[in-house]
């Protein structure tokens, strides 16, 4: 079934962001294509005149010159490993669904021809139907297993594979993970398969050519070409979004297609556009297939594994990168940790930066995740750490990952507050009116009854702490990462860091019960 997330809406069109798939309400067939012998793949394509030597005189016709070399070799060795993914399911009213009592049928004399007219009008919406898609996805087994996306066969009956040569093979499912869309099918064949294998997308850079086959619209085998357009997409579709975006053409029931490089090795499994019209606009996504390797291989065994580390995370931003020393930002800034978790028991501490772990860079925040969830677990894994402008390593053993289990959350909302009614101590920073925590404020801001530090009773929405959204009822419990249980600590720190020299100062704040670092310039 088709699938839609509303992105935005420009210039009066809704702008989408569809996962690839197809449906239809009713059969569908594809395009007939006739099955194509194995060749080599073409070379990159050239239109390139052999160079002339000095002195002598090279005729190229001018037929030759202008006909570029193409993807004909490339595509007809290719075609063969991809397939067509149809699916049914049967869909039936929920009693939620059910119609109001004003839609119920008139009255009409009983046995009579409009009463079962009636009666037959409103009986058709209860009756289950059966409702088709189609998608397409790749043989990667010559034992018969085919990848493709969770999205093309969530909720199916039945799955069927349409091979290049319209060979039909019914399908079973061996496993899915909706966490990186992917699913990975089963077929039995009498017949020899073509295999595709998979490349390193890590190799892949912008501005590299590739090829997408796939089944859009139900109308066969079709082979668009583009170039990659960008790496590490985040489409907001799942925790480890790493996507490579690409201008091939990309449309419904491409969904579980492979997205090929020029030596015909799969770098990604397409998944998504982003379209004002559920059509191409040279906007699509590829899981890179580095990231399904490991997924896929699991799903083989029947058993899904992540690690964990038990942290949660946030990204590290100019004003963050600045306070604590860093040329620019990168890495995971450690807000908050699971108690007895992984890194409380590694000596991981709040404040920390990840900025390497077994070994790899962490580019940003959002990699981080998913270089733990692929780590074995059990494994005990070197992790390189900022601390109060010191590198340090620290070794972490990684645990398995529980479903309700988060590696980050969003900050929670903070109750507004009210200004400070001058009976307490109270010192102007930054924009901020502080105060002490006492019970009076605890009430009056609903704050944990654990948490110690200094309390924002109220915010000036123009000051450099306004622009960086600290809200009244905040409290910060560490300036420049040392504890602060008095306004006239906080102002203490702040004129520390001004007279040092520093243009941020990295403010530990609690939030609705949930600690996190904000990086506030120093006018």
């Amino acid at each position: 079934m088709p699938k839609a997330v509303f992105v935005s809406r420009l210039a009066g069109f809704a702008s989408v962001l569809a996962l690839t798939s197809a449906g239809f309400a009713g059969d569908a067939t594809s395009a007939p294509a006739a099955p194509v012998p194995v060749t080599k793949a073409a070379a990159v394509p050239s239109n390139t005149a052999p160079a002339a030597k000095p002195g002598v005189t090279v005729n190229v016709p001018p037929a030759l010159a202008a006909k570029p070399q193409g993807f004909a070799d490339l595509a007809e060795r290719l075609l063969p490993m991809v397939v067509n993914i149809s699916t049914s399911q049967t869909l039936r009213r929920r009693p939620t669904d059910a119609p109001p009592p004003q839609a119920q049928a008139p009255q009409a004399q009983p046995g009579s021809p409009l009463d079962d007219f009636f009666k037959d009008f409103m009986e058709r919406g209860n009756r289950p139907r059966r409702v088709q898609s189609l998608g397409s996805g790749f043989i990667i087994d010559p034992a018969g297993y085919i990848v493709t996306n969770n999205h093309v066969i969530e909720g199916a009956d039945e799955i069927t594979v349409i091979l290049n040569d319209m060979t039909t093979l019914p399908a079973t499912l061996v496993g899915r993970d909706d966490k990186t869309d992917l699913a990975l099918l089963k077929v039995n064949s009498k017949q020899p398969l073509s295999v595709a294998k998979f490349g390193d997308s890590d190799k892949a850079r912008v501005g590299d050519l590739v090829m997408a086959i796939g089944d859009p619209f139900g109308l066969g085998g079709t082979v668009t070409t583009g170039i990659v357009s960008a790496r590490n997409r985040d489409i907001n579709s799942g925790p480890y979004d790493d996507f490579i975006q690409t201008d091939a053409p990309i449309n419904r029931g491409n969904s579980g297609g492979p997205l090929f490089n020029m030596d015909g090795d799969v770098i990604g499994i397409n998944s998504a556009i982003y379209s004002p019209t559920g059509g191409s606009v040279g906007i699509g996504f590829s899981i890179p297939s580095n990231a399904a390797r490991n997924v896929l291989a699991q799903l083989r065994t029947g058993k899904l594994v992540r690690g964990w580390l038990g942290v949660r995370i946030q990204e590290v931003s100019q004003e963050i990168a600045e306070s604590m020393g860093l040329d620019k930002p990168r890495g995971a800034l450690i807000a908050g940790m699971t108690d007895g978790g992984p890194a409380a028991k590694a000596g991981i501490q709040n404040g920390d930066v990840v900025l390497a772990f077994d070994g790899k860079p962490v580019a940003d925040n959002r990699a981080l995740p998913r270089m733990v969830a692929e780590s074995q677990v059990g494994k005990t894994v070197p992790m390189e750490v900022l601390r109060k402008g010191k590198r340090q390593n620290i070794s972490v053993t990684v645990q398995k990952l529980v479903d309700d289990e988060k590696v980050a959350s969003a900050d929670k909302p903070a109750p507004k507050g009210t200004p400070t009614n001058g009976k307490q101590l109270s010192t102007l920073n930054l924009g901020m009116t502080l105060a002490p925590v006492s019970q009076d404020a605890r009430r009056r801001f609903r704050l944990d009854a654990k948490v110690e530090g200094v309390v924002v009773s109220d915010v000036d929405a123009d000051s450099p702490a306004g622009q960086k959204n600290i809200r009244a009822g905040d409290v910060i419990t560490e300036v420049a990462q040392q504890k602060v249980t008095s306004p006239d600590e906080v102002t203490a720190k702040i004129d520390a860091e001004r007279k040092a020299g520093h243009k941020v100062v990295l403010l530990q704040v609690s939030r609705g019960g949930e600690l996190t670092f904000i990086g506030v310039r120093i006018p």
